[in-house]
Parts: C-alpha cells; structure tokens; sequence
C-alpha cells in the first residue's frame, strides 16, 4: 500500500502521541510469524492494554524522534517491525514471552518504557516480576500480615493479665 507523504506524516505524528501516552513501547520482529498467529498474538495482548501492530520502519523512526525518545538503536528499524505500544509493561513483556516460547519466529528487540532502553535478556527479566496488581496484592498481603501481628502483639499483655485476673478469681472462689 503507497502512502502519500501526507499520509506517512499523520501515521508518525498519531503513532508519537500513542508512544508519548502509553510510555511504552515493545519492539519485535516477526519474520515468519503468518497472519493467524498475529492474530493471536493481539488477543493475547488485549487483556495488558498493549496495541501489537506492523509499522513501516521510516514511520516509526520518525515517530519516535517526534516523541523525544533518545537513545534508539538504528538496529531496531531494519527489517519487518511489529511494535507493541502502551500496557503494564510486566504484563506485556510476559504475554511476549510466552508467545515467543510457542512461536519462535517472533524475535523480541527491545523495549523503551519511561526513559529506560530494556534488550531482550532484560525483557525476559520484567516478564518474571509480575504485573502491577499482582505486586500490589503481594504488598496488600505483607501490610497486612504486619499490622496483624502487630496487633497480636499489642493484645496479649492484656489478655495476660485477663487470665491472671481470671486465675486469681477462681483460687479466691474455692
């Protein structure tokens, strides 16, 4: 499909504002991966919120230089390029992952979230973290657990002493 220059223009401008929002942005190659597994890959993005979708590499170039990201490997803008934009990026790093173990045409690059460049050994590490809520439930837990027992703590002088009350009402009442 030609594009007019217009046209590639828009494209990179509404692809910066994507990548400026979301703050994250998950580059793949996905030579030999056919349309059905595309297919499911995106379904199996949907529930982290990421957007999985081929872009034109002069596009994504520009688009990225459009969203002041710095640091981009030219490496990344050779070759058939998928881009995963937005989601918790645990979330969607592991649904990359897991995707990549079953279909081994899908090459992870990199990934750029909040000012940070991540390789593919890095990515393979935020999959292993858990998803936001899945750390917030974790945290939840352990306060809990904490207040909990500090509590224990705090009640049994009191309970002590209720049962030293107690014992000593029952030794004054035989």
């Amino acid at each position: 499909m030609n594009l007019t220059k217009e046209q590639k223009k828009q494209k990179s401008q509404e692809l910066s504002a994507e990548i400026t929002n979301a703050g994250t942005i998950f580059f793949t190659a996905y030579q030999g991966l056919k349309f059905v597994d595309m297919a499911a890959l995106r379904g199996e993005l949907a529930p982290t919120g990421a957007k999985f979708r081929v872009e034109r590499n002069a596009i994504l170039d520009h688009a990225i230089r459009q969203a002041k990201i710095e640091g981009a490997d030219a490496k990344l803008f050779q070759g058939p390029t998928a881009v995963a934009v937005g989601g918790d990026i645990a979330a969607v790093a592991k649904a990359l992952v897991d995707f990549q173990k079953k279909q081994a045409a899908l090459k992870l690059r990199a990934c750029y979230s909040e000012g940070v460049w991540y390789d593919e050994a890095q990515i393979k590490q935020l999959a292993t973290i858990g998803t936001k809520e899945e750390n917030l439930s974790k945290l939840a837990g352990a306060l809990y657990n904490a207040v909990a027992q500090s509590a224990q703590v705090l009640q049994a002088p009191i309970r002590d002493f209720a049962y030293v009350i107690k014992a000593l009402e029952e030794k004054q009442g035989k």
